[in-house]
C-alpha cells in the first residue's frame, strides 16, 4: 500500500453508474486524503452529484469499487449504515423536520443513531448550532429560519455525528444570492479546521479559495484536475477552457 493510499479517506475505482441506458459515471477514478478539500465542478448532468451520492450507496454503483478508510463500501455484506455514520452529507435541501427545534433537528439522529443520551445529544446540538453561528437560535422551528439558516442547521446536524468526511451537494444553489455568503463562510471555517470534503458547486470564488483541489467532470468522466491555479488560470482541456469560459 502506497503512503497516498494510507493517507485516502475515499477512494474510487472505475465507477461506473448507468440509469437503465443512460451511462452517468464512465469509468471515475478518484482519492481524496484526510484533511483534503476537493471541489468538483462541470456542467448539469456531468455526472457530479451521482458521483457524490455513490459514495455513501445513496446510488447503488453499476459498477466498480468504492474504499471509506479501510470498509469496501460496494460489498453487498458491508453495513452501509455504519459507513453512513462517518460521512456526512448535506444536500440542496435542508430535509429538516418542520415539527422540531433547530436544536432538537440536530439531536435526533444523534439519539437514534449514536445511541447518544439526551443530554450529551444536546450539549453537542448546542455546540454545533453555536458553531455554525446560530448559538442565538437553538429554538427556533424552521419556518422561522432563513434559508442559509435552514441549510446551517441542516450542516450542524451532520458536524454533530462526528463524520470523518462531508459531502456537500450545491448546498447554496436553492438560496437567494445573499444567503449564500454565511453557508460558504461555515464551509471555509471546517476546511481551516481540517475537516476532509467533497464539495460539488458552481461557487467558482469558493473553489478558487478554499479547495486543495479542482475536478472538471464532463459527460461521467473526470476531464481536468489540478490546483484552483491550475484548473482555472491554466486549463489544459478545451472542454474547460470552454466551461470556464462560459461562467467566468
Amino acid at each position: 500500500m502506497t503512503q497516498r493510499d494510507e493517507q485516502a479517506v475515499v477512494r474510487i475505482k472505475q465507477l461506473h453508474k448507468s440509469f437503465g441506458s443512460v451511462e452517468v459515471l464512465r469509468g471515475v477514478d478518484l482519492e481524496v486524503d484526510r484533511g483534503e478539500v476537493v471541489v468538483i465542478l462541470g456542467p448539469s448532468g456531468s455526472g457530479k452529484s451521482t458521483l457524490l451520492r455513490c459514495v455513501n450507496l445513496l446510488e447503488k454503483p453499476t459498477k466498480g469499487e468504492i474504499w471509506f478508510e479501510d470498509i469496501l463500501v460496494t460489498d453487498p455484506k458491508v453495513d452501509i449504515n455504519h459507513v453512513r455514520e462517518k460521512v456526512g452529507m448535506v444536500f440542496q435541501s435542508f430535509n429538516l423536520f418542520p415539527h422540531l427545534s433547530a436544536k432538537r433537528n440536530v439531536m435526533l439522529a444523534q439519539r437514534k443513531v449514536l445511541k447518544r443520551s439526551k443530554e450529551e445529544a444536546e450539549r453537542s446540538a448546542i455546540e454545533q448550532l453555536e458553531k455554525v453561528g446560530l448559538g442565538d437560535r437553538i429554538e427556533y422551528m424552521p419556518a422561522q429560519l432563513s434559508g442559509g439558516q435552514q441549510q446551517r442547521v441542516a450542516i450542524a446536524r451532520a458536524l454533530a455525528m462526528d463524520p470523518h468526511v462531508m459531502l456537500f451537494d450545491e448546498a447554496t444553489s436553492a438560496l437567494d444570492p445573499e444567503l449564500v455568503r454565511g453557508v460558504l463562510d461555515v464551509m471555509r471555517e471546517l476546511a481551516d479546521g481540517g475537516m476532509t470534503m467533497i464539495v460539488v458547486t458552481h461557487e467558482m470564488g469558493f473553489a478558487r479559495e478554499v479547495a486543495d483541489r479542482v475536478i472538471f467532470m464532463d459527460e461521467g468522466v473526470i476531464v481536468e484536475q489540478g490546483s484552483p491555479s491550475d484548473v482555472f488560470d491554466n486549463p489544459q482541456s478545451p472542454r474547460t477552457k470552454d466551461f470556464l469560459g462560459h461562467i467566468s
